[in-house]
């Protein structure tokens, strides 16, 4: 499923705050630190089918609301930063939505294991080769 920015953003409600960390004295006056809120069940861009699979894969990114949150406060400017949020949410639930194959067990070939007993007599050859027999 391709995730857009825009269709996401009129989903998504952000959260600011002041931000620790550099920007000198723009960090006691600019709120910068945003706070992503997306409510996966409310959503109309997914299935049920993938609203359960989000809601399972996504547990612990839950507050207790039931939202998902993302937070960023890595940039000096809140543009920045919702900006990032949105691309990590994307990122998210791209993964999320990703379903893994299944792995199929395989035997080993009869190359492999005649190659693995060869390398065995081999060794076995050669150790035998160094010992003593002393009685000679």
């Amino acid at each position: 499923m391709n995730l857009n920015k825009a269709d996401l953003q009129n989903e998504v409600t952000y959260k600011t705050s002041r931000s620790g960390g550099k920007g000198g004295q723009n960090v006691n006056k600019v709120s910068s630190k945003v706070e992503l809120l997306f409510d996966i069940q409310a959503s109309l861009l997914f299935t049920d089918n993938e609203k359960l699979l989000l809601t399972d894969k996504l547990q612990t990114r839950f507050n207790k609301d039931g939202l998902v949150q993302v937070i960023c406060d890595e940039e000096r400017s809140q543009y920045l930063n919702k900006e990032k949020a949105v691309e990590r949410l994307i990122a998210l639930l791209s993964r999320a939505l990703q379903i893994q194959k299944v792995r199929k067990p395989t035997k080993v070939s009869k190359a492999a294991k005649a190659a693995r007993l060869d390398n065995k007599k081999k060794l076995s050859a050669k150790k035998e080769g160094r010992r003593n027999l002393g009685d000679e």
